[in-house]
């Protein structure tokens, strides 16, 4: 394996990263049915009904990042997230009559 990671391409380090995201994921859940089943094999010799519950949904990953909601046009560099106080650049303009909606960021 190569552990040269700064030869590789920006796609390849993007690929490479999905590809270790999947087998860890896979070796996870794989310990986790493995762990269950022992569980439900142990409670089941000494005579005792284990039911386990799964939860309905992986729940939701924080990474801290808020996405940006707001941009000067004038300056793709002045940003916003729509949190907080609103920045000088933005104030200014709002002040000079524009519409907040004029700077949101179209997705």
């Amino acid at each position: 394996m190569n552990n040269n990671f700064t030869e590789l391409s920006e796609m390849e380090l993007e690929k490479v990263i999905e590809t270790a995201k999947k087998a860890l994921r896979e070796k996870k859940d794989s310990k986790r049915k493995e762990t269950i089943a022992k569980i439900k094999a142990l409670a089941t010799s000494i005579g005792i009904d284990v039911k386990i519950s799964e939860p309905a949904t992986e729940p939701a990953k924080k990474d801290g990042k808020v996405p940006i909601k707001y941009q000067n046009p004038n300056n793709l560099s002045q940003t916003w997230t729509g949190r907080g106080m609103k920045p000088k650049w933005l104030q200014k303009l709002l002040d000079e009559g524009h519409q907040l909606e004029n700077f949101e960021i179209k997705r």
